[in-house]
């Protein structure tokens, strides 16, 4: 069982590119919405909230990410065909070093 989730409502668009990734038995109904849940590990949470520090989740520990997150979270569940993917899809969620300029420690200049 994942310690969090990452819930994904689902508008019409959303709703077929999982039913087209044969994950419709995988729709939940959260706060009277469509959505599906990806589950977290506590590790993962860090980093998702480090990577999006709007980032809240509720008391259920269930989160939903910013719109551009969402939308690389659900390339990776239709890619997959899974809602499995987070160790996957973490890599391109978290991003530790966006932003920041490439003459840090470790690069020799100076």
């Amino acid at each position: 069982m994942a310690d969090y989730y990452i819930n994904v409502f689902l508008d019409d668009e959303k709703l077929k590119q999982i039913e087209g990734a044969g994950l419709a038995d995988q729709v939940q109904e959260i706060e009277g919405k469509k959505a599906v849940q990806v589950g977290i590990n506590k590790k993962e949470q860090k980093k998702l909230v480090k990577g999006f520090p709007d980032l809240t989740f509720d008391a259920s520990n269930a989160g939903v990410l910013p719109e551009e997150g969402e939308n690389t979270l659900m390339g990776f569940i239709t890619d997959n065909k899974s809602l499995d993917i987070m160790k996957y899809a973490i890599i391109q969620l978290y991003k530790p070093l966006a932003g920041r300029d490439i003459s840090g420690r470790g690069t020799g200049a100076g």
